[in-house]
């Protein structure tokens, strides 16, 4: 495929997602699926949700059109389709929990199955590098690591889909490097699947961009979660990349930060960490001042720089690529000092 094809693809892709997205936003208003906002609420205005259905409409669309025109044995592989499967299966759940709202059970249940599915199909993380130690195979151990690894990418992404444009805008450079480097590792299709999950985000976030004219909801942001988690794992496992598993966790640092801080944080503090609420710290940004634009930029360009991070990772040894984090975690201890120090001030926090 060349450049230009591929800008073609992108162009395209990125114009269905957004026609996708204002049908949605047409369909939630005539069906009355409103978010209304409440005290844990970050907008003022009544907007429809669920409109990750045009991401999902959109990425599967493409994923269609792959099929048809692709001769790649990656589309005869059972564990390509258990993916497309139970990714679908997750959207749609996370559509009903959108309309009529499912319990935390429910919800946690039907992830940790559909993850269980991907890993029974081959889709586990085999082995990994530590220093000092080189490849440690993981054996039985790999089948639950992985189901902790997809559902908790899952959970991350949705929990931190609470401002104007932040899940939008880390699927497309999250989505962008990891297909780049697919690409520039040998990939054949992956690198494509990735273009497809930065093609349905760019259009959707045309309308999701401050003020958002729709919400994601969990039908986009856990469809997001469940499929970049996974595809992480399929292009370690089966891809010609052979991707280093480290790439993922680094393209989401900043998410898996600000989700593991605050759920520790609340742990320690006795709150229930199930019930929603406005204390990560990207909301905490947006409560002390900063705007729901401004907020999504710091955490697009921190993105960035993980994403040119992993540039660098995939360069490395093995044993070395764990080293790349370390500037990532002294740039979240500064800025969760300095968010929790002025939230604590303003008593928004205890």
């Amino acid at each position: 495929m060349t450049s230009l094809s591929f800008l073609n693809l992108i162009v395209f892709g990125a114009s269905l997602s957004a026609l996708s997205a204002a049908l949605t936003w047409l369909l939630m208003k005539r069906v009355r699926i409103i978010d209304t906002p409440n005290e844990r609420s970050s907008h003022t205005n009544p907007t429809p949700r669920s409109g990750g259905i045009a991401i999902v409409a959109s990425f599967y669309i493409g994923l269609l059109g792959l099929w048809l025109l692709s001769e790649n044995s990656v589309f005869e592989q059972a564990y390509f389709w258990a993916f497309c499967g139970a990714a679908l299966v997750i959207s749609a759940v996370s559509i009903v929990d959108d309309v009529a709202g499912l319990g935390f059970r429910t919800r946690l249940g039907v992830q940790i199955a559909c993850a269980a599915l991907v890993a029974a199909f081959g889709i586990v993380v085999e082995h990994i590098s530590l220093p000092g130690i080189g490849i440690w195979h993981l054996g039985w151990v790999a089948y639950p690591l992985t189901v902790v690894w997809i559902v908790g990418l899952t959970n991350a992404f949705n929990f931190m889909d609470g401002i104007d444009g932040i899940a939008g805008t880390t699927a497309i450079v999250a989505a962008g490097f990891f297909g780049a480097i697919l690409f520039l590792q040998g990939s054949s299709v992956l690198y494509l699947v990735s273009a497809l999950i930065v093609w349905a985000s760019l259009g959707f976030l045309l309308w999701n961009w401050q003020p958002a004219k729709i919400f994601m909801g969990d039908s986009g942001s856990q469809f997001l979660g469940f499929a970049l988690a996974t595809l992480a794992v399929m292009a370690g496992c089966f891809d010609e990349s052979q991707m280093s598993l480290y790439v993922m966790p680094l393209l989401f640092f900043h998410y898996i930060w600000d989700t593991s801080y605050t759920l520790i944080r609340r742990w320690r503090a006795g709150e229930r960490i199930t019930e929603a609420h406005r204390s990560h710290l990207y909301q905490l940004m947006n409560r002390l001042g900063a705007s729901h634009a401004r907020v999504t930029s710091v955490y697009m360009a921190i993105g960035v720089l993980q994403g040119l991070g992993a540039l660098v990772l995939v360069n490395l040894d093995g044993s070395q690529r764990v080293l790349v984090f370390l500037p990532f975690i002294a740039l979240q201890v500064m800025l969760t000092r300095a968010v929790t120090q002025r939230a604590r001030q303003a008593e928004l926090i205890v």
